[in-house]
């Protein structure tokens, strides 16, 4: 069996927040949740990541669309999903997080080679209105310099 390639990005997240470290979770799925994530039929554009009382960490209004073949034993769309990390990265997390007023953000969601659903997340914190404008400014430079290289080379 051919699987292709999923691979969802939060593509907002880079414009909104800078990154300050970046982890690589698992994800706690339902059957009929990673069969509709392998079909590509998931969102994580208006999600974000939160502690629970027990300091657990858990992913918040992450879309992910019914599965069409499921009878009437299907998912949640927008469920709390439950990550797994190891507890030294937990705690480290959840301190930067209390302390420092750091949120944590899902960058990526993927299927690793073994089959299994990951989901990347980071540190992150909010970048001001002025930030911003300067990350479009970069931007839309780049693309200057590329153009004009472009009509050089040709």
């Amino acid at each position: 069996m051919v699987q292709k390639n999923i691979n969802i990005k939060n593509k907002k997240a880079k414009f909104e927040y800078e990154f300050i470290d970046t982890f690589v979770t698992g994800i706690v799925l339902a059957g009929t949740e990673i069969k509709s994530v392998r079909e590509g039929k998931a969102s994580i554009t208006q999600s974000f990541c939160e502690f629970n009382e027990r300091g657990e960490l858990f992913v918040i209004n992450m879309q992910i669309d019914e599965y069409s073949h499921a009878s009437h034993f299907n998912h949640k769309p927008k469920a709390e999903r439950k990550l797994l990390m190891n507890k030294r990265e937990l705690t480290k997390l959840r301190k930067e997080v209390t302390t420092s007023g750091f949120t944590i953000v899902p960058i990526n969601l993927f299927i690793n080679d073994r089959g299994l659903a990951k989901l990347k997340i980071a540190l992150a914190k909010g970048k001001k209105l002025y930030d911003k404008r300067e990350t479009l400014k970069d931007r839309d430079n780049q693309r200057d310099l590329s153009r004009i290289k472009k009509s050089f080379n040709n």
